[in-house]
């Protein structure tokens, strides 16, 4: 089974992000392997270690990009492509979609599997977006998936009624939960490994896509402005007779706090 695998490199949220002038302050920040794009490599290494194949890992931007391909490598993925282009830069969900599917396109691919979501944008439409424009089937949002028989897939997915089943045929794509599985540590020896294995860089020319109907050109969604959350309140500490501190936090939480409201 041949599987691609898009993922995205982007900024560390569990660090402290800062807001200056309207814009995030990238310097200094932590890039790492998007969390749900992580979940899609090892799901796909999981599937190619049950039904043997190749998973190539793919990523659009700029050099930093890389950071995220190299740990797919490392932890077990065959090769890379890298979308390198400043036209890509701005791209939103479609754009994306659009040269994601067109690398698709260049290669011969059972299965796509992407995150279903970036922790970054929290957009989530990218991998449905390039499912219609392949004309690939797509179950978004799975939460568990096997091979079954026959070159079909048995795939479980996460919907507002509970847990769905279904036998899905390939070719297709399918968007992972972050808690379809536990992504697998990279070893040593898988991360010198990957100093050795193949990683195409690819531009917009090379892939056929026009640079007026990607990046900042192309997109229909703009980030007007990042604005940090308001400060939290500091809490108040009550002490002294239970009766008398209950009645005050009660009226506080009514009247102030209105959560009962």
């Amino acid at each position: 089974m041949n599987i691609l695998v898009p993922v995205k490199s982007v900024i560390d949220v569990d660090l402290n992000i800062r807001v200056k002038d309207g814009a995030v302050v990238e310097e200094g920040m932590n890039y790492v392997l998007n969390r749900w794009d992580e979940t899609a490599v090892e799901a796909a290494l999981q599937l190619k270690e049950a039904d043997e194949g190749e998973v190539t890992v793919i990523s659009v931007g700029p050099d930093k990009a890389g950071e995220a391909l190299r740990k797919s490598l490392a932890m077990g993925a065959d090769r890379a492509i890298h979308v390198n282009d400043p036209a890509a830069v701005g791209s939103d969900s479609f754009g994306f979609a659009r040269i994601l599917a067109k690398a698709a396109q260049r290669g011969s691919y059972d299965l796509i599997i992407t995150g279903k979501q970036s922790q970054d944008t929290d957009m989530g439409g990218t991998g449905a977006i390039m499912a219609e424009l392949l004309g690939l089937p797509a179950v978004i949002n799975v939460i568990d998936v096997k091979v079954g028989e026959g070159g079909k897939l048995n795939v479980h997915r996460l919907a507002d009624a509970g847990r769905e089943v279904l036998e899905l045929t390939l070719p297709a794509l399918i968007t992972s939960n972050d808690s379809l599985n536990e992504p697998r540590l990279a070893s040593l020896r898988g991360i010198m490994a990957a100093k050795k294995k193949p990683m195409e860089v690819l531009t917009l020319a090379d892939l056929g896509v026009d640079a007026d109907q990607v990046g900042a050109a192309g997109s229909r969604i703009e980030v007007l402005e990042f604005m940090s959350p308001p400060e939290r309140a500091a809490g108040q500490k009550f002490e002294g007779d239970e009766e008398e501190t209950t009645r005050t936090v009660m009226d506080k939480l009514v009247n102030e706090a209105k959560i009962f409201a």
